[in-house]
């Protein structure tokens, strides 16, 4: 298992996305290699395996705490390691740095120049599939509210617009049934009181 270069570019500190992240130590430049992804090398069906673990002991404590990367189409790597720093990366719609695999080796870049101080982050690229799983906290002007590669945006925005039309059909629906109750019951003569 590889171990993460020495801090040259990025420094750890708490973060408002989520509790903890990378920021930039110094300016750095854009197309900079600031970090690699390290950890375990592991098959795929071994990824599935640990994924699905983590995910059921995510919903039990309400922590997310997978840090299973893509490698290839055998393998992924498993940073959730201590050794791993990258795995502290927050996700951001509008990230400033990029994931890279450049000869099976996985490498944050950056996507344009980052400022001293600023957090370092990127789209994780998540599948439709399960955004439900993953809102985003990244506080963007455009965040579409949830974890998910940008090409869904589009989808999932209409998805969200259907729902939220949805529940307020429902809302509306809901307070009408309740005006037609009232009505009924004044329409509804009292039974009288038995002597």
């Amino acid at each position: 298992m590889s171990q993460a270069p020495a801090p040259k570019y990025w420094i750890v500190r708490g973060s408002a996305i989520h509790n903890r992240g990378l920021f930039a130590r110094c300016d750095i430049p854009n197309d900079t290699p600031i970090i690699e992804y390290v950890g375990e090398k592991i098959t795929k069906k071994e990824s599935t395996r640990r994924g699905l673990e983590l995910e059921e002991q995510a919903r039990k404590t309400g922590g997310a705490a997978v840090y299973i990367f893509t490698l290839n189409q055998k393998y992924d790597i498993d940073g959730g390691h201590a050794g791993n720093p990258a795995r502290l990366i927050n996700h951001s719609c509008e990230g400033n740095c990029e994931a890279y695999i450049i000869r099976g080796r996985i490498w944050i870049y950056s996507t344009r120049e980052i400022k001293k101080g600023e957090e370092l982050t990127y789209n994780y690229g998540f599948d439709l599939d399960t955004w439900k799983d993953h809102p985003c906290r990244c506080g963007q002007p455009n965040c579409v509210g949830y974890i998910v590669d940008k090409q869904h945006w589009t989808k999932l925005r209409r998805i969200l617009k259907t729902q939220t039309q949805r529940r307020e059909k429902i809302a509306e629906l809901e307070k009408k049934a309740r005006t037609l109750k009232k009505e009924m019951r004044a329409l509804t003569p009292k039974a009288k009181k038995q002597k």
